[in-house]
């Protein structure tokens, strides 16, 4: 074979091993956004990772993705796996994936990771001196419109509001809904004894009632209002409540237990609010936006404009607190309103004082692949 034949053959090899993969946004324009693909050697702490969690994290996904033209195939061979085998494991994702690492606008690899967990809360089923404060069902005047038909650009968004006159008005928001002219009465499913604690369960989604009789209960996410997520973390932060390097769930109880006064300033700030629904304590976990149990460790929120839900997701970053490097593979199960970008990921920590202490803490830098089968190339997301 001629030699300069051979020299080209090699670089283009090595070319196929780390290629960029521009995403070309609508009328042509390149998007600022890109992936590149890597072999998995090339992901640090692959080789190193147990893979058999996240395996079995992955078998959760398959009823909800089996069905879907790139996914059929792998999901088909993944039923046939040892999944107590690590060499089955690995060499099923090796052999059935193609990794991509995500980049962002500004050609960035690295973006923010944090962590939730399932809190428990002290409760009753009815209304006491104690258990005052109420977690709602979803309201039956509770309007959800999806506009994806419509609007196929608009396919991740949904319209939430309330008729009045025949007109779709915005729901209630969360200050209207804590009002006296309490308009939600009758849809309340179980009763609190903090009302922090409570708008912790909001942003975490799902949690755990133990009930004065004993009884522990689960309850997870049944709709919300409609409203855009604001962060009161980075409101007492511009207020100068507490310093930004000190921010999490601790310190911010910690400050609402010092200034009880005032969490009506702060906390209705948000408008955004979260129904329930009691669930069955048979679930494995907390139930994500994909409709599976949640795996500690091993499930992610993402941001779905961005990732796909079910899709396996290699996770770089480290623990809280900590400089041991948390290096995983996790399955994109779920979703939050505050989950938003393309390398942004929340981490479920699972139940319990641990999960909980890792959770508030979490905030750290981290790097992001995808997973895809196969001869599937990621897809312009148009940001």
């Amino acid at each position: 074979m001629n030699k300069y034949l051979v020299i080209v053959l090699l670089v283009l090899l090595s070319a196929c091993k780390s290629k960029q993969i521009d995403v070309v946004g609508q009328m042509g324009k390149a998007s600022s956004l890109a992936f590149e693909q890597v072999d998995f050697a090339q992901i640090p702490g692959w080789q190193a990772d147990t893979l058999k969690p996240a395996f079995k994290a992955f078998l959760k996904s398959i009823p909800k993705i089996k069905n879907k033209p790139d996914w059929q195939y792998v999901c088909a061979t993944a039923l046939n796996v040892n999944a107590d085998r690590e060499y089955e494991v690995r060499r099923f994702f090796e052999n059935n994936f193609q990794a991509f690492a995500l980049i962002d606008k500004n050609q960035n690899k690295t973006g923010i990771i944090t962590g939730y967990y399932e809190p428990l809360l002290h409760g009753s089923r009815t209304k006491t001196a104690l258990y005052k404060y109420p977690i709602y069902t979803k309201p039956k005047d509770l309007v959800s419109v999806n506009l994806s038909k419509i609007y196929p650009d608009l396919k991740h968004l949904r319209l939430c509001g309330r008729l009045s006159n025949n007109k779709l008005v915005p729901y209630y928001t969360r200050s209207e809904i804590d009002s006296t002219d309490n308009p939600l009465k009758g849809n309340e499913i179980f009763w609190v004894e903090s009302r922090i604690n409570l708008y912790f369960l909001h942003v975490q989604g799902s949690g755990r009632i133990q009930l004065n009789t004993g009884e522990i209960i689960k309850v997870g996410y049944n709709g919300q209002n409609g409203y855009p997520y604001t962060s009161i973390g980075k409101l007492l932060v511009t207020l100068g409540e507490i310093p930004a390097e000190e921010i999490s769930m601790q310190s911010i109880k910690k400050w609402f237990a010092s200034h009880p006064q005032r969490f009506e300033e702060i906390c209705y700030a948000n408008d955004r609010y979260n129904f329930f629904m009691e669930m069955h304590n048979d679930f494995s976990g907390p139930i994500g936006s994909l409709n599976v149990p949640l795996t500690p460790g091993r499930s992610v929120a993402v941001d779905r404009k961005h990732i796909e839900l079910g899709t396996p997701v290699f996770l770089s970053t480290q623990y809280p607190d900590t400089n041991k490097p948390f290096r995983h593979l996790v399955m994109a199960q779920d979703t939050g309103a505050a989950i938003v970008g393309r390398i942004r990921a929340d981490l479920f920590w699972g139940f319990g004082a641990t999960a909980q202490h890792r959770a508030g803490m979490m905030k750290e830098n981290g790097e992001m692949w995808v997973l895809l089968p196969n001869g599937v190339l990621p897809e312009n997301d148009d940001l």
